[in-house]
């Protein structure tokens, strides 16, 4: 266990992540935050660069009778992305079919939440600009590895991933996926995310939808395209 936390909460520490941030400024980022718990420090992160903020909903694609196995997943945006692990689908043999129902619901599920969040505000789109991918930490790095190749396939300009507290290890394989890693703090023995927040309180729906609000009534550049 910790000493002591490295984080009071999601926004203190989107307020430090910002100060490492400042270098992308010039280059008018797109802020995306992965719900739920990556919002409020995306928030912090957009408002310190006068940046747009949107989400990236991931959901995973799960294998006949063990969901919690993954052969890819499916992220949302302007123009939703598919990326598959072709290596288990072959090991355990998923038909086109299977993965075609799999997808189309979890297609379903993505454009369900997105209205649920953001109402009937479209995506915005991430082709040819730099994009900063903001999570409250990682563990084990699959969900921001999938949004990521999710983010290069859409043809994002320039991929930062930023979040502020993550193993080493993990980020020494994400380093790969993309253009530059901002991470304020590396703690070993790592354990969990949530022990290095003071308050680690789950983000709610309701909280999202809040930010969100925010955003559309134009508290930020938001959904200004």
């Amino acid at each position: 266990m910790p000493a002591s936390p490295l984080f009071h909460d999601r926004r203190e520490a989107g307020r430090r992540l910002s100060g490492r941030l400042s270098h992308l400024r010039g280059r008018h980022p797109l802020v995306l935050a992965l719900p739920r718990g990556g919002v409020p420090v995306a928030y912090e992160v957009a408002r310190a660069l006068d940046a747009p903020l949107d989400l990236l909903l991931v959901r995973k694609l799960g294998v006949p009778q063990n969901p919690e196995v993954g052969i890819g997943a499916i992220a949302d945006g302007a123009e939703p992305q598919l990326v598959l692990n072709a290596a288990i689908i072959r090991e355990v043999g998923v038909s086109r079919e299977y993965l075609r129902h799999e997808l189309e619901q979890q297609l379903a599920e993505l454009r369900r939440r997105r209205a649920v969040y953001c109402g009937n505000r479209p995506p915005l789109a991430v082709e040819g600009r730099c994009i900063i991918l903001v999570d409250d930490g990682i563990a084990t790095g699959s969900t921001i590895e999938a949004a990521l190749r999710a983010l290069r396939q859409a043809k994002a300009g320039y991929l930062a991933l930023a979040v502020p507290v993550a193993p080493a290890d993990t980020l020494a394989v994400l380093r790969q996926a993309c253009d530059e890693i901002i991470c304020l703090e590396t703690p070993e023995p790592f354990i969990a995310v949530g022990l290095h927040y003071g308050d680690f309180a789950q983000v709610s729906d309701d909280q999202v939808k809040e930010f969100m609000a925010r955003v559309g009534a134009g508290e930020l550049p938001g959904f200004a395209q």
